[in-house]
């Protein structure tokens, strides 16, 4: 992987010269049509190692997203445990934003895979905890291994991460009761101040109050999540499942159900295999009110009033739970 300075091209022509030089490549011819989602569009190119994808947004602070989503999918990556789109390149866009290159992948709609994408999931939420097994038995060897992977023993993530568009306070923190609520806690604010909300921070300042009271009893250990697991971005290419677009950062592992809940996508077979490996604690229902919160009030935040119905609604329930 390569991943680029910031500077900035004076016209597209001179940043696809960069990309080529960067990939080592002689070619980088466009095909197909052009995609993307909600946030960025997208384009496939082909160059004389294969196939790469560009991603494209044009906001101010596209380059804070996409290299969050770089680093998101290196750390996914690294786990070997689940397919994403190898990240290349992050580089500045002459017309405004920024630009991520990664692997191009022939992808179809997640179906005869999906049960696996659950054992694949599972396997990436318990990898950094398998780590730290592997790091007491290091500890007690008298032979080191310099090249180990490193446990992730708190909340948090190295990089800032944007799920949509609004950036994730990832600052390291001891405690995921705390993580969590400073998570809502920002969405909450956001609303206040930018939409004029009064009823949510209400009803946030007492939720607040028993916060901690739904995370009692469960053993809560970092993993690895995807961060915005929805249906959209999952699919599966010839090999097994694929998940792409990640705004990863280290929490509980229950808080990747949160969105895949909410919208579809996910069959019983994809959560049956995924229970197989890691089972529900209790009160997990309870606590996926939560996370989906977290994603009604995000998308409230990005998309506007229509979520927000959803969002009090959950916080009404939770208050008087």
């Amino acid at each position: 992987m390569v991943r680029s300075s910031t500077s900035t091209f004076q016209s597209m022509e001179e940043l696809h010269d960069e990309i080529k030089l960067k990939l080592g490549s002689k070619t980088l011819e466009p095909f197909g049509h052009g995609g993307g989602g909600c946030i960025s569009s997208g384009q496939g190119y082909t160059t004389d190692h294969g196939k790469v994808y560009l991603k494209v947004n044009s906001k101010a602070k596209a380059r804070r997203m996409f290299d969050g989503e770089y680093a998101s999918l290196k750390a996914i990556a690294e786990t070997h445990t689940v397919k994403t789109p190898t990240p290349m390149l992050v580089l500045d866009n002459p017309s405004g934003g920024a630009l991520l290159v990664m692997e191009h992948l022939d992808m179809t709609g997640l179906s005869k895979h999906d049960a696996e994408l659950g054992r694949q999931l599972a396997r990436m939420h318990l990898h950094n905890e398998s780590v730290g097994k592997q790091t007491k038995k290091a500890e007690a060897s008298v032979h080191k291994d310099e090249d180990a992977v490193e446990y992730v023993s708190k909340y948090g993530f190295d990089t800032t991460t944007c799920c949509g568009f609004l950036p994730q306070d990832n600052t390291w923190c001891d405690d995921w009761p705390t993580f969590m609520a400073r998570k809502l806690s920002t969405q909450i604010t956001r609303l206040q101040e930018e939409k004029n909300e009064k009823e949510a921070p209400e009803l946030w300042s007492k939720l607040q109050l028993k916060f901690p009271s739904f995370f009692e009893n469960v053993d809560i250990k970092p993993a690895l999540l995807h961060g915005d697991l929805w249906g959209g971005n999952v699919a599966e290419y010839a090999d097994g499942p694929v998940i792409f677009d990640p705004s990863s950062f280290y929490g509980h592992a229950e808080y990747d159900h949160g969105i895949a809940t909410m919208f579809g996508g996910f069959s019983h077979s994809f959560f049956k295999s995924y229970h197989e490996l890691i089972p529900k604690c209790e009160g997990y229902a309870t606590r996926q009110k939560i996370y989906q919160l977290f994603n009604y009030l995000n998308h409230w935040n990005h998309f506007g009033g229509g979520y927000r119905g959803s969002s009090v609604s959950i916080m009404r329930e939770l208050v008087a739970s």
